[in-house]
């Protein structure tokens, strides 16, 4: 972020009551106004790439040809209710992932890439074919080992599984070349090591006739 935008820094609590800067000498850390926040952070979030939004009109300035974003103002804090169950579920995601993790070796079940950073920590994700808030159980069988891609793809119904882990791909993806490059050359996703593991015909079913475009 830029120390000061044309209007002056960001940080406005820098200035002094005149209005110049403060040229005394800072410190490194020091309490930060709920406007200043709300102001470098929607500073921060200004991406200026000009790409077209999702959804909505369009409006063009005419005096520099970019797109105008009326973006929301950002909120800085909300009330939010909690309930106990935030840390069970938690304790249950966390042993999920590591059970499906294992089962997999690490290894996305559909790309076949096997990443792990320097803190030994694996890129794929754990994802589960059918939904929990769908009835699906944390089990490992209704588990695969994704990539980030792939678990996106997947969880939009532009993959899936058949009974005998081929992979099918929906007629909405718009780069199908590229998904199929991205995806093993078998076309088939990887099985984990042991049979008991190996995705559920059920959850496949249910994956392919509620979430799956066709």
């Amino acid at each position: 972020m830029p120390f000061s935008d044309g209007t002056g820094p960001l940080e406005r609590a820098l200035l002094k009551p005149d209005g110049t800067q403060s040229g005394g000498k800072q410190s490194s850390v020091r309490p930060i106004s709920d406007q200043d926040f709300n102001r470098i952070i929607e500073r921060g979030l200004s991406d200026g790439t000009g790409l077209l939004p999702r959804t909505g009109d369009v409006s063009i300035d005419e005096t520099s040809n970019r797109v105008l974003d009326n973006r929301t103002p950002f909120i800085y804090e909300v009330e939010r209710s909690r309930i106990d169950i935030v840390t069970s579920r938690a304790i249950r995601d966390r042993a999920f992932r590591r059970n499906v993790l294992d089962a997999y070796d690490s290894r996305c079940a559909f790309s076949g890439l096997k990443l792990i950073n320097g803190g030994g920590r694996a890129e794929v994700e754990a994802a589960h074919i059918r939904p929990v808030e769908h009835g699906g159980p944390d089990a490992i069988a209704n588990g695969l080992a994704l990539s980030g891609t792939a678990h996106w793809m997947f969880d939009r119904g532009l993959i899936s599984l058949n009974d005998d882990l081929t992979i099918t791909i929906s007629r909405h993806v718009n780069d199908l070349e590229g998904v199929r490059s991205f995806l093993q050359a078998s076309q088939r996703a990887t099985a984990p090591r042991v049979a008991a593991h190996r995705p559920h015909p059920n959850f496949l079913k249910w994956h392919r006739d509620n979430i799956y475009k066709h």
